[in-house]
């Protein structure tokens, strides 16, 4: 691919960033396959920043909600996901936030009940032993887990 100028590659970021959220990681490799230099590269991300094109605490509510709804992923696997993504930790936190409790646990409670028709062992201690790695799979807290496999047990 032919390297792009500097106008060129502000103009196709700002394009890229207007149409769907991104973080400045994301869009640093991008100028980078592009040929830009890293100083180049920077110029383009604080403009973008400054013009609110780029805003990494936007990004992180916009990907936790989304991992959250969409993938049902726990906070410990967005949160690990987003440190991929070289997001700071107050970026990440306030983002975990946007996950109303509530539905965190009605969203564990469903993905815990649906293994739990799935799985055809009778012993009690094999499924328990199942569906607790399926859900820190998923990135949830043990805590949240137990509490929910509980609630599972009570209803049987």
């Amino acid at each position: 691919m032919k390297p792009l100028t500097y106008e060129q590659a502000l103009s196709r970021a700002a394009s890229l960033c207007s149409g769907s959220e991104h973080c400045s990681s994301e869009i640093r490799k991008k100028l980078q396959q592009w040929g830009l230099t890293p100083t180049q590269a920077e110029d383009i991300i604080s403009y973008l920043e400054n013009e609110k094109y780029i805003n990494n605490t936007r990004f992180c509510r916009a990907y936790c909600l989304d991992k959250f709804r969409y993938n049902h992923w726990g906070r410990i696997k967005i949160s690990q996901m987003l440190r991929m993504l070289e997001m700071d930790d107050s970026d990440i936190n306030e983002g975990l936030t946007a996950i109303d409790e509530d539905e965190y646990l009605q969203a564990l409670l469903h993905i815990l009940s649906q293994k739990d028709r799935q799985l055809k062992d009778s012993d009690p201690y094999i499924r328990r032993g199942k569906l607790i790695r399926h859900a820190l799979f998923r990135g949830f807290e043990t805590h949240h887990i137990m509490e929910v496999l509980s609630q599972i047990c009570q209803d049987k």
